[in-house]
């Protein structure tokens, strides 16, 4: 997923004038070292536009003959011209790099005629992205899709030859969203050339996960672990846990790069790699933040937002809707990586809790302060994590974030940090589903994530007196 885009968007998303891709902002990053890549697998692999310098037309001009329509491909054309590619695009977020319509042509049909030459010889998956639209590779129909629909893929596999002139026509029908001539090459033995080019080198970044092409809303999609746009498995795709396992038996250094919008039970990763990196769908300059992360550039500080399980065997059926061991608050067993887990180039450590008032009436806030410092080699940013531990009574969460804030620190730096509490953090919802703050020792852990894990904190103990009931 190195070369691709849209995973750098991810659902619901306009379009960049400009993305920065994984690869590209690691060449960037490291300028003065030879980078090389390889697909690795042709899972989820991105159709590319068809470059001007693989197309010609029937005179030898680079590009495709266009001829434009205002109404159907009947008669004779309103516009005719060269057009350097096809990559019409209509929707209501056009891609920056499309073409532009023709001039007064808001609404028009048209017809692409000429050839495609590939550079090298191998086997492509070619054909069009859009709807409405129809295609011809040496007078064989290989697109027929008349109909109006969001814009998808039709392709076909076939071995192309290098240096040979594959004549192509291109049908747009009109009122669809567009169209794109696009293929890929296929690599036919994808694993022997990524553990090829990885015995080269010094260090293996492998960039995998998943796209919004696999989960989403009412998606057409049924492939192992994913369904309809749903998931029916918490793990990687095997095809990118097969080549994560062969880049490791290497012998090389090996950094895993997720992206993803929801969490992965990467354990093989966590076993074996010697780093992994979670960039989610990092937007447009996702590819830049990689390689700073990657370089040192940048002390990273993120925490997860949601738990990381260790496969879908920890979760409750599907349509059980009760919480019991759902989210980190209800969770009894033990995650991959618990919610507001993270890592830094940094490490700090936390001393100093005290309380405004360490006996509380129920209905009254209470001043948190505690001392934080950094304690690496590197400036940094700390994330400061205040957790409630409730007594046990029926409703309670087993713990509860109710404060957090980010705050930067130059190496041996110390800051005294201040959270509040308000009466409603110190409260829950009892089984009557009444909001209650009531009487009992509550245990307070701040630090750099959950209590009852390895992340740096310290604890004290809150008494609170009496009882409140909240509004809702």
């Amino acid at each position: 997923m190195v070369l691709q885009t849209q995973v750098l968007h991810g659902n619901y998303a306009g379009r960049a004038s400009h993305a920065v891709t994984a690869l590209e902002g690691i060449r960037k990053q490291f300028g003065a070292a030879k980078v090389s890549f390889v697909p690795g697998t042709n899972f989820l692999r991105q159709e590319l536009v068809i470059p001007t310098s693989a197309l010609s037309t029937e005179d030898g001009k680079p590009g495709l003959k266009g001829e434009y329509f205002s109404g159907d491909l009947s008669g004779t054309p309103q516009l005719v011209k060269t057009d350097p590619e096809v990559n019409v695009d209509l929707s209501h977020h056009p891609d920056p790099h499309a073409m532009a319509p023709p001039n007064g042509m808001k609404e028009f049909s048209a017809r692409w005629t000429g050839f495609i030459t590939p550079a090298e010889s191998g086997l492509y998956r070619v054909g069009l992205i859009g709807s409405m639209n129809r295609m011809w590779l040496e007078d064989k129909q290989i697109v027929d899709d008349p109909v109006l629909h969001d814009p998808n893929t039709q392709t076909v596999e076939m071995e192309l030859s290098k240096g040979h002139r594959y004549a192509v026509k291109i049908e747009f029908l009109g009122g669809g969203v567009g169209t794109r001539l696009v293929w890929l090459p296929i690599s036919k033995n994808p694993l022997a050339e990524a553990a090829s080019a990885a015995r080269d080198a010094d260090v293996v970044v492998a960039v995998v996960g998943i796209t919004s092409k696999l989960e989403g809303e009412e998606m057409k999609v049924d492939l192992p672990g994913f369904r309809g746009g749903d998931r029916t498995s918490l793990n990687l795709p095997s095809e990118e846990e097969v080549l994560l396992g062969a880049m490791k038996s290497t012998g090389k250094p090996l950094v895993v790069v997720l992206m993803n919008g929801s969490a992965l039970a990467v354990n093989w990763a966590n076993d074996h790699a010697n780093a992994i990196v979670d960039s989610w769908y990092a937007g447009e300059e996702g590819g830049t933040a990689i390689a700073q992360t990657l370089a040192g550039e940048y002390n990273p500080a993120g925490r997860l937002p949601v738990t990381f399980y260790k496969g879908v065997e920890q979760l409750p059926e599907f349509e059980d809707y009760a919480m019991k061991n759902r989210t980190y608050r209800y969770f009894t067993g033990q995650p991959l990586y618990p919610f507001g887990y993270g890592l830094s180039y940094s490490t700090f450590d936390y001393s100093g809790l005290k309380f405004s008032n360490p006996t509380l009436q129920a209905g009254n806030p209470v001043d948190v302060d505690v001392d934080v410092k950094n304690t690496g080699k590197r400036d940094g940013d700390e994330v400061v994590q205040l957790y409630i531990t409730f007594p046990k009574m029926p409703g309670t969460p087993l713990k509860a974030l109710r404060g957090f804030t980010r705050v930067h620190l130059k190496s041996g730096e110390s800051r005294q940090v201040k959270l509040t509490l308000a009466p409603r953090d110190l409260s829950y919802v009892n089984d009557a589903g009444d909001r209650m703050v009531t009487a009992g020792d509550y245990l307070i852990t701040v630090g750099g994530g959950q209590p009852g894990t390895a992340a740096a904190h310290i604890d004290g103990h809150l008494t609170i007196q009496g009882e409140e009931k909240l509004p809702e």
